[in-house]
């Protein structure tokens, strides 16, 4: 089943902050490790330029990425939009959601060869939940 557009995750803005945003992680990895940032002052540049991108309360991501998913996944999680109020979830459209939180789609090929949606279609997980919790009383 295919959900009304207004229901996906907006992959389009994702996709257009995702360079940004992982350029910004890794740089800012890259000159921690070199120079150290022992008063956070580097990080708060940080936070404060991830924020003005995404309008997100970057607080709630962990930065020590490589104790996680990796930086890539990262950065696709803070360049998606958060999800968004909904009146009319007809149960269907829940069912559906909670269809691709159980069976996300795997992607038998490289890295390289897929498109940027395929990359990360395996995390769109947060999305659905934060997206039900937001829009289903159950």
């Amino acid at each position: 089943m295919n959900l009304r557009p207004d229901l996906e995750p907006d992959l389009k803005t994702a996709e257009i902050r995702y360079p940004k945003i992982l350029k910004l992680i890794l740089d800012y990895t890259a000159y921690a490790d070199l120079s150290g940032d022992g008063d956070l002052t580097a990080y708060h540049k940080l936070e404060s330029e991830l924020h003005h991108i995404t309008q997100k309360d970057i607080s709630q991501f962990n930065m020590e990425w490589w104790e996680e998913e990796g930086a890539e996944v990262l950065a696709f999680r803070m360049a998606l939009p958060d999800p968004e109020k909904t009146e009319n979830l007809t149960p269907e459209e829940r069912e559906e959601i909670l269809f691709r939180i159980e069976n996300p789609v795997i992607i038998n090929k490289d890295w390289e060869e897929q498109t940027f949606e395929e990359q990360f279609s395996l995390y769109l997980d947060d999305y659905y939940r934060r997206f039900l919790k937001l829009n289903d009383k159950n």
